[in-house]
């Protein structure tokens, strides 16, 4: 599967579930019926869930990523495929008025969808913008923490993301994300089926190779903080291949921090 033909199919499926239309056969990642219960099974509160607009939460997760994000009022947060702002819209109550929360999506149906919420609230701290996770539209910096759920494992260049969240993040600064990894390497059946890939499997990566990929970027502190078992769904590619996935595929939450500066005397804060 060529790169771009997967971020255009990964484009049109998530579309279609902002849409409400069929997506990819899955009870998890690419959308829901139930999607309560899916959120109370990955560690939403009812609290939660009473507490976001109406659409926001589309059962596309795999995971909490704030459950573990330790998120203070006055900060900045960046969720990275924001999807229709279910996530965001939570930060948004943590880092109350003095912080901000800033969405980034590539699929315009789930940023129309955000960004209606976000004229009907009349909230004021959240913001939804365009762009591929690859290429972060951000200064450098500027974020406080970096959230993400169920995200990454869809990007065919997942070691550029991480350079980007190091990027982005101001010194000091965290990142807290829930993500699909594997826990032994998958059949080349499994990895080349579309619907695995849209439904946040095919492309995931080890799990290993996965905290190596946040080290490499420059990130420290590398953890998983909390592992659950995972009913991928998926129930259209076949029990074989379902079957597979079950067994090979974890949930995580990963945290890691962007180096603080040592305060050295320099000028321009750098020590030799």
């Amino acid at each position: 599967m060529e790169t771009l033909n997967i971020r255009e199919v990964v484009r049109e499926k998530y579309g279609q579930a902002a849409r409400g239309e069929s997506c990819c056969g899955t009870s998890g990642c690419c959308g829901a019926t139930n999607v309560e219960d899916i959120a109370a099974a990955i560690g939403y509160s009812e609290d939660d869930l009473n507490n976001v607009p109406d659409g926001a939460n589309l059962g596309l997760g795999c995971g909490n990523p704030l459950e573990f994000a330790d998120v203070k009022p006055g900060e900045t947060v960046l969720d990275l495929g924001s999807g229709a702002g279910f996530d965001a819209f939570l930060a948004s109550r943590k880092v109350g008025p003095l912080g901000r929360v800033i969405g980034v999506d590539m699929t315009p149906d789930m940023l129309a969808k955000a960004r209606a919420n976000v004229e009907s609230l009349k909230t004021k701290n959240v913001e939804f913008r365009e762009g591929i996770i690859e290429d972060l539209p951000l200064k450098d910096n500027s974020v406080d923490l970096v959230i993400s759920n169920c995200v990454i494992n869809l990007s065919t260049d997942k070691p550029t993301v991480f350079k980007e969240i190091a990027r982005v993040l101001r010194p000091g600064g965290r990142m807290l994300v829930s993500d699909l990894v594997l826990n032994r390497p998958l059949s080349d059946a499994l990895k080349n089926n579309v619907e695995a890939y849209v439904g946040c499997v095919a492309g995931a990566s080890l799990k290993e190779e996965y905290l190596t990929l946040a080290l490499e970027a420059g990130l420290t502190e590398v953890e998983i903080v909390n592992e659950i078992q995972y009913d991928v769904g998926l129930d259209s590619i076949g029990d074989e291949l379902r079957n597979e996935a079950l067994e090979a595929v974890a949930s995580v939450k990963v945290r890691a921090y962007k180096p603080k500066v040592r305060d050295c005397g320099c000028a321009d804060g750098c020590c030799q």
